[in-house]
């Protein structure tokens, strides 16, 4: 079995759900309750689907699961478009996690990409 903590897009996962977190932790819960919920389980399903796609066997199973994960990405992207469009967040912090955001969908269609080759 392959040791998916050693995935660097994995790693990347689990740097974005903390990232997630520490913003809407400076957040007052009045603003962002609702996006605060969409927004964590979306980070957390990317690092999530990106490890257990890599339990699966079949590489039809494992692309099955990436695309899940790049789908929670795209979702987490719009809802940081929401705060920065609100303006609820630093704008700096936004920014970086949009920058993480782009970067760990580039590397879910590239292995994706991978497996269909």
């Amino acid at each position: 079995m392959k040791d998916y903590k050693k995935l660097l897009m994995w790693q990347k996962a689990m740097d974005i759900s903390d990232m997630v977190f520490d913003i809407y932790e400076d957040l007052p819960w009045q603003k962002a309750s609702e996006l605060k919920g969409q927004s964590t389980r979306a980070a957390i399903s990317i690092g999530s689907n990106i490890a257990e796609g890599n339990s699966r066997r079949s590489e039809k199973e494992k692309l099955r699961y990436m695309e899940i994960a790049l789908g929670s990405a795209f979702e987490l992207e719009t809802q940081t478009l929401v705060l920065q469009r609100r303006h609820w967040s630093p704008k700096k912090e936004v920014i970086v996690l949009l920058k993480a955001i782009e970067e760990q969908q580039k590397m879910l269609v590239g292995f994706m990409d991978r497996l269909n080759a």
